[in-house]
C-alpha cells in the first residue's frame, strides 16, 4: 500500500496555510470606501495626464474656441461630469470588492471541475467495461477524494452569494425583478423562472449531494470487490455508474448554467455546457496521468506500463482537439450571427482580457497538439508531465476568462488573491488525494478485467 509521506503532507499543509494567509490578505487590502477608490482613480488620471502633455496645446485651443459658452452651461456640464465620476467610482469600488471573491471562486471551481470529471471518467470506464484502465482505478478513486472538501467550500461560496455576502451573481441583487426598483432588469425578470434564489440553491444542493453520494457508494463497492469471489459488488457498481452518468449529464449541464453562465445573465450559449465539459475533461485526464506518473516514480503501480501512459496521453490529445472544436464553434457562430446580446460576451473579453484570451488558444490547442501528435512522445513521462502543466495552466486561464470579466470587469490583475487561491486549493488537493490513495491497496484486485489491464500493451 501507498503511504502518504510526512514530507508531502507537510508541503500540502504549508500550501494550504500559505494560501489561506494570502486569500485573507486579498480581502483585507480591498478598498474600504468609495472615497478611497476616487483617490486611486485620481492618481491614475494624473499619471495619464502626464502622458497627455503633448496634446495640451490642442486642448487649450479648443477651450478658447468654446469660451463663448454660457456659465450656466459650463456648470451643468461640470455637475454631469461629477455625477458620472461618482457613478464610475462606485462601480469600480464594487468590482474591486468582488476581486478576492472572484479569485477564490475561479480556483475553487477549477479544482472542483477537475475532480468531478475524474469521477465521470471513472464511471465511463466502469460502464464501458474497459479493460485497460483497471490498474488506474485506485488512482482515479483517490483523486475523487478531493470531491467532498472542495464541494463543501464551493457550496459555502454559493450560499454566501444567495445571502448577499458577496455580489458575484448580479441577478441576485435586490430589485432586479421588481419593475418599481431602480435595479429592475427586464431580461433578468424574463429568466426569473429559472434564476431565482430558492430554486438555484436547491438545485446546487441536489447536484453536490448526488455527486458525493455516488462517489461514496462507488468507492465502498470497489473496495468490497477486493474481498469477494463473486460479482455482486462489481455488478452493483456497474448499475450505480450507469445511473450516475445519466444524473451527471443532466446536472453538469444545469450546473454550468447556474454557476458560470448566470454570472453573465444577459448572455447565453447553447454550446456552453459542452464547452465546460470539454475544459474539465481534458484537465481531468491530465491530472490522472500526472498522479499516475508520480506514483510510478515512487515505485508504486507496478503493473502500469508505458501503454497506459500512452492511452492517457491520447485522451489528452483527443480532448484538446474536442475543446478547440467547441471553442471555435461557439465563437464562430456568435461572430457570424453578430447579435449584440451574444457578441458582448467576446467583445468584453477581447478588449479587457486580450492577453489571456489570446494566449489561451496556443496553450490549450497548439502546444498539446505539437507535442502529443507523436506516438512515441506519449510514452515519455517527462513530456506528458510538461505538456500537462501547460494544459492545466491554459484551462485555468480559460476558467479565469469565464468568471472574472462578469465579476470584476476591467479591474483584474493576476496577483496575491489569485495566486493564493490556487496555492490553497492545490494544497487541499494534494492532501485530500494522497490521503485517500493511502487508505486502500493500489490494485483493484477484485475486478474481473484485472488480468487484461495488467497485460495491456499497445
Amino acid at each position: 500500500m501507498y503511504q502518504f509521506s510526512g514530507k508531502l503532507k507537510t508541503i500540502a499543509l504549508a500550501l494550504m496555510v500559505l494560501g489561506a494567509v494570502g486569500v485573507i490578505s486579498g480581502f483585507l487590502t480591498t478598498p474600504s470606501s468609495i472615497e478611497e477608490v476616487k483617490e486611486h482613480l485620481h492618481h491614475e488620471e494624473n499619471a495619464q495626464g502626464a502622458h497627455d502633455k503633448n496634446v495640451v496645446s490642442h486642448h487649450d485651443e479648443t477651450k478658447q474656441e468654446a469660451h463663448g459658452h454660457s456659465e450656466g452651461t459650463h456648470e451643468v456640464v461640470a455637475d454631469g461630469e461629477k455625477d458620472h465620476g461618482d457613478s464610475h467610482a462606485e462601480h469600480v469600488y464594487h468590482q474591486l470588492k468582488n476581486r478576492p471573491w472572484a479569485a477564490f471562486y475561479v480556483a475553487c471551481f477549477f479544482f472542483f471541475g477537475i475532480t468531478l470529471l475524474v469521477l465521470a471518467f471513472y464511471a465511463i470506464q466502469r460502464v464501458s467495461q474497459a479493460g485497460w484502465p483497471i490498474v488506474l482505478y485506485r488512482v482515479m478513486e483517490g483523486i475523487t477524494g478531493n470531491l467532498l472538501p472542495v464541494t463543501i467550500i464551493l457550496l459555502i461560496i454559493l450560499l454566501l452569494g444567495s445571502a448577499h455576502v458577496h455580489h458575484l451573481f448580479i441577478w441576485m441583487e435586490p430589485g432586479t425583478v421588481d419593475p418599481t426598483s431602480d435595479n429592475y432588469d427586464a431580461l433578468i425578470e424574463g429568466k426569473s423562472w429559472w434564476l431565482n434564489i430558492p430554486g438555484w440553491t436547491i438545485r446546487s444542493i441536489v447536484y453536490i449531494t448526488g455527486w458525493n453520494l455516488y462517489r461514496h457508494l462507488s468507492r465502498k463497492a470497489s473496495l468490497a470487490e477486493d474481498n469477494e469471489t463473486n460479482l455482486v459488488s462489481y455488478n452493483k457498481n456497474f448499475k450505480m455508474s450507469v445511473a450516475f452518468l445519466g444524473f451527471f449529464l443532466v446536472t453538469e449541464s444545469m450546473m454550468s448554467w447556474d454557476w458560470i453562465m448566470s454570472l453573465d445573465p444577459h448572455w447565453f450559449s447553447s454550446l456552453f455546457a459542452w464547452y465546460i465539459l470539454a475544459t474539465f475533461m481534458v484537465s481531468a485526464v491530465t491530472v490522472i496521468a500526472m498522479v499516475t506518473i508520480y506514483l510510478k516514480s515512487k515505485g508504486h503501480l507496478e503493473y502500469v506500463n508505458d501503454s497506459h501512459i500512452h492511452d492517457l496521453a491520447k485522451y489528452m490529445f483527443g480532448f484538446s482537439i474536442f475543446w478547440t472544436y467547441l471553442w471555435f464553434s461557439q465563437f464562430m457562430l456568435i461572430w457570424y450571427a453578430n447579435m449584440p446580446e451574444e457578441t458582448t460576451y467576446f467583445i468584453q473579453r477581447f478588449e479587457e482580457y486580450k492577453l489571456p484570451f489570446l494566449i489561451m488558444i496556443p496553450m490549450n490547442f497548439v502546444f498539446p497538439i505539437l507535442l502529443l501528435i507523436n506516438s512515441d512522445y506519449k510514452r515519455i513521462p517527462n513530456i506528458v508531465i510538461g505538456t500537462g502543466l501547460v494544459v492545466l495552466l491554459g484551462h485555468y486561464t480559460d476558467v479565469f476568462i469565464m468568471i472574472m470579466p462578469a465579476t470584476v470587469g476591467g479591474e483584474w490583475f493576476f496577483g496575491i488573491p489569485e495566486i493564493s487561491a490556487i496555492v490553497f486549493f492545490l494544497g487541499l488537493f494534494i492532501y485530500s488525494v494522497f490521503s485517500s490513495i493511502a487508505k486502500a491497496p493500489l490494485l483493484a484486485k477484485g475486478n474481473p478485467f484485472l488480468k487484461e489491464s495488467e497485460k495491456f500493451h499497445y
